[in-house]
């Protein structure tokens, strides 16, 4: 089963372009498929990586006596950060050449201070499987298998996340934070999988791995900076009440690496670990939506000391995720606490059958069966 992908890369000729993502989101499937006439550099490959990280300049001279317009696809360009400075200095001088840079980590460009080519690359991202690339919601493979594309149609999941997680994540890690001990992190990713969705105390955190809450956050960095997951943070506004300002949480990318992390097995929707991914779900495809189509609205978490939540704001829409069903008014009281004191649209997102409207406190508040949802979200009528 192949998968037509959302994100579409229609560059000018002359326009160059990085490309960023986690492992295995099939960067480089879609790159032979987008540019299939294009000079592919994979520096994954010990030859080729050997090949320009002893001579960079060699991309040079192989490129020197081309005329006509042509495109080049350097594959995990991060593993050799001097070979930007080359394909500047290309961009700059062969304008018939265009070079479309795919990496899954920027953490070694950031560190080095790499030459990320000074706005002359427009910059997307790539992501695991969204809505409009599957037209389903098949909940045993969303959960179970999770959405990175060769994990969803694999019938031998445990082996596959396995060796993402022990052969990919755990070795990728050691290596970019030079890790003296791979156990820590390793205890690190157990913690995760209880705490994830949730807000983040870094100290207890550090406590449990006997390490220190600095050591902690750069974790958390290292997986930011390698597309594994990400931090939502809480809405700030000027309020009466007492709001929880700085303390984020944190998603990974993936749903089905988040229930492998936390022994979670999906069997049925209903039960706090049903509704934690659910929610996790709804965030994935807000963040893929986001990014995918370059918005630049933030998505936060909005909380009060006295335990007051909705799940996420965007722009000027609250929504909270919910898989009881029917939607009751109980269901509603931390959305109409936030909409005491914020003029905002009120949203559940449900497994109801149908869309409905319910009115209470004078406030209009949407109930959305979750595929009424996402098709109103990717056909850019809900999130302009």
């Amino acid at each position: 089963m192949a998968f037509k992908r959302y994100l579409s890369l229609d560059l000018p000729q002359n326009q160059s372009a990085f490309l960023w993502g986690a492992r295995k989101t099939g960067k480089s499937t879609f790159l032979k498929e987008t540019f299939p006439k294009a000079l592919h550099i994979d520096l994954l490959k010990a030859d080729v990586f050997q090949h320009y990280a002893r001579r960079p300049q060699g991309l040079r001279e192989e490129l020197q006596s081309v005329i006509d317009p042509f495109t080049v696809v350097v594959d995990e360009v991060q593993k050799i950060p001097i070979l930007l400075d080359e394909i500047h200095s290309l961009i700059e001088e062969k304008k018939n050449v265009q070079f479309v840079l795919c990496g899954s980590s920027a953490r070694k460009l950031k560190q080095t201070g790499a030459n990320l080519l000074g706005g002359r690359a427009w910059r997307y991202m790539f992501m695991p499987l969204c809505y409009p690339e599957l037209q389903e919601l098949n909940w045993d493979f969303i959960f179970n298998r999770g959405l990175v594309p060769s994990h969803y149609l694999s019938p031998a999941i445990e082996q596959n996340l396995t060796a993402y997680l022990y052969d990919y994540i755990l070795t990728e890690v050691h290596m970019e934070a030079t890790l003296r001990k791979r156990e820590t992190f390793g205890r690190f990713l157990d913690i995760l999988g209880f705490c994830h969705g949730q807000m983040i105390n870094f100290s207890n955190i550090a406590r449990d791995c006997g390490v220190s809450s600095k050591t902690v956050m750069t974790y958390f960095e290292i997986l930011e900076d390698m597309y594994l997951g990400c931090f939502l943070r809480p809405y700030r506004v000027r309020s009466s009440r007492q709001i929880i300002q700085e303390v984020p949480k944190f998603y990974l990318f993936d749903t089905g690496l988040a229930n492998y992390l936390k022994r979670y097995t999906f069997k049925e929707m209903r039960g706090p670990d049903a509704g934690a991914s659910f929610e996790h779900y709804v965030f994935l495809e807000l963040m893929a939506y986001k990014l995918l189509n370059a918005k630049r609205d933030h998505i936060f978490y909005w909380r009060t000391k006295n335990t007051h939540e909705v799940d996420f704001i965007v722009q000027d829409m609250a929504f909270e995720v919910k898989i009881s069903t029917p939607i009751e008014k109980r269901d509603l009281k931390n959305l109409l606490v936030f909409a005491e004191e914020n003029n905002i649209s009120l949203h559940v997102i449900s497994l109801e059958p149908r869309k409905r409207v319910m009115t209470h406190d004078n406030k209009e508040i949407t109930v959305w069966p979750i595929q009424d949802f996402l098709a109103a979200l990717w056909s850019h009528s809900l999130w302009k």
